[in-house]
């Protein structure tokens, strides 16, 4: 990897002084800052203990399934681009795919939400949203999941609790932070998954959401994917505090930094943050270390870094190979391994015909979904 997770305590992980006693949970006036037990280091410290998720078999083989899948379907879908068939911007997941699973398999479907930024693709395929209806929607295909309206960057599925896609960088931060207040208004149990990246962790409405969700003890966890470049510019070029997870001291809220190129290592760190969420102990900041081996989108031709820098990423961290390796020593055979490979791409094989075969959206779609009421 290219970053990896520092040890090391420092001053701003310091126990907080003594104040008033916390109050009830329940009064969501409360600021983190009334509790004199309040330790910003406690998570990455429970975390430390035991990083990697105790996995079944099953559960591995499940992981592997699932990010091979979003995988083979992003490079399906860098070939539909390349045939012109995908139009406007296109941002891919690959190299990254191990955040979306170790996370999201971790998320109560039934409950909680999701939202993120534009590169989205590999977080709808994680919550299990059809591959069909996915590709259909970024060949804007009336079958699309958003009806060939929202493209690439902009789907969206209410079912799924699954709320964006978003163009604009860092706005889905604070759009989490209305689904998580939702949620603790609703007492649902639920929390929100917000997404954003290495870029947008520098965007204004980013500090603003943490400090109204820290005051608010609202039920979100904020995930950093630091994917080592904002577009084209590296993070250590672009940020002054290049260790995410620690962007959230000033407002009391604790971090967790985790090698995000390891699924098992993503779910043990879930597992944790969720469950202080859960707890109503409020936020959580996370920083995913990943790497994404394509460029920013399908149109940059990524020259601000080597072929070599990335070729050693994919030979000595790869998310898919690294869990493959794992299903070998557990007594799955390559052959086992090479047919689920087959499946899956036969599978994204059909949902790019099934896109390829949709018809495009009638023009009165144009005047659909453009108000809530009808007037």
């Amino acid at each position: 990897m290219a970053k990896q997770p520092s040890k090391a305590k420092t001053a701003t992980n310091a126990p907080a002084k003594s104040r008033a006693k916390k109050a009830p949970a329940s009064q969501t006036t409360a600021a983190p800052s009334d509790d004199p037990d309040f330790i910003l280091h406690s998570l990455q410290e429970e975390f430390e203990a035991q990083k990697r998720f105790n996995a079944s078999p099953e559960q591995m083989l499940e992981f592997y399934e699932q990010m091979l899948l979003i995988r083979r379907f992003e490079e399906k879908a860098g070939q539909l681009y390349g045939l012109g068939l995908i139009g406007g911007f296109c941002h891919l997941y690959i190299g990254q795919e191990a955040v979306a699973i170790g996370l999201q398999s971790a998320l109560d479907g039934d409950k909680d939400s999701v939202i993120t930024g534009y590169r989205d693709h590999g977080h709808m395929l994680a919550y299990g949203i059809d591959p069909k209806v996915i590709m259909a929607e970024l060949t804007g295909r009336e079958a699309g999941i958003s009806k060939g309206k929202g493209g690439s960057m902009h789907m969206f599925s209410t079912e799924h609790k699954f709320y964006g896609g978003h163009g604009i960088v860092g706005a889905q931060v604070a759009l989490g932070g209305g689904l998580a207040l939702a949620h603790q208004y609703n007492d649902d149990g639920g929390l929100c998954l917000a997404y954003f990246g290495d870029g947008a962790a520098n965007q204004g409405q980013v500090y603003e959401t943490f400090n109204m969700a820290a005051l608010w003890n609202l039920p979100i966890v904020f995930v950093v994917e630091d994917n080592q470049y904002a577009m084209g510019t590296a993070s250590k070029r672009s940020s002054a505090e290049t260790r995410f997870y620690r962007r959230g001291t000033a407002f009391r809220i604790p971090g967790m930094e985790v090698n995000g190129m390891d699924v098992l290592e993503v779910r043990a760190a879930a597992e944790v943050a969720f469950r202080h969420v859960r707890e109503g102990k409020g936020p959580v900041l996370m920083e995913l270390n990943t790497y994404r081996y394509r460029g920013h989108s399908m149109s940059d031709p990524a020259k601000y870094r080597t072929r070599e820098e990335v070729q050693d990423q994919r030979d000595h961290h790869d998310p898919i190979e690294g869990l493959k390796k794992a299903l070998v020593e557990s007594g799955k055979t390559e052959e086992d391994l090479k047919a689920i490979d087959k499946a899956i791409r036969a599978r994204v094989a059909e949902a790019a015909d099934f896109a390829e075969s949709s018809p495009e959206p009638g023009p009165s779609e144009l005047y659909t979904d453009v108000l809530v009421e009808e007037y």
